[in-house]
């Protein structure tokens, strides 16, 4: 997407996600938690309570960084990112992304974003801070993530 001067309140394009349990085995890997409500289910519903296993945290906070690296493209960088889980998210559920532009100054944007599940409750909110910047300087601070 090419971003131009966004304004206060313009949209960003929601996205749906929906964790199984082969993507939520291997993220958990990934990171190195071994916390067994996200990927032994009798021990998530017997010992815990749950009804089904149980969406990382972190992974919705990945999510919600998607959604914003794909509005901001090679324009911008997220140079903030913070988020806080709500409520739990569940194996099987789709989580569908919303965000908006609340703040802009001359060179970033403040996005403000959240999931939420079918019923149409927040399990996640994040806030960013995209920084837009010329494309030598863009694709120079990309280059070196990259490697």
């Amino acid at each position: 997407m090419t971003v131009c001067r966004p304004s206060v309140g313009e949209a960003l394009a929601a996205k749906r996600f929906q964790a199984g349990t082969v993507q939520l085995f291997l993220y958990n890997a990934a990171i190195w938690n071994p916390h067994r409500i996200h990927f032994d289910l009798p021990y998530a519903q017997q010992e815990e309570g749950h009804p089904q296993l149980l969406v990382d945290g972190p992974l919705q906070g990945d999510w919600l960084t998607q959604v914003v690296e794909d509005w901001a493209g090679d324009e911008g960088e997220i140079i903030r990112f913070s988020y806080s889980n709500r409520r739990s998210a569940y194996v099987g559920e789709v989580l569908t992304s919303s965000a908006s532009v609340s703040a802009v100054t001359d060179d970033s944007a403040t996005i403000s974003l959240q999931l939420s599940n079918e019923r149409g409750e927040v399990t996640t909110t994040a806030t960013a801070v995209v920084q837009f910047c010329s494309a030598n300087i863009c694709s120079a601070n990309k280059s070196r993530r990259n490697t």
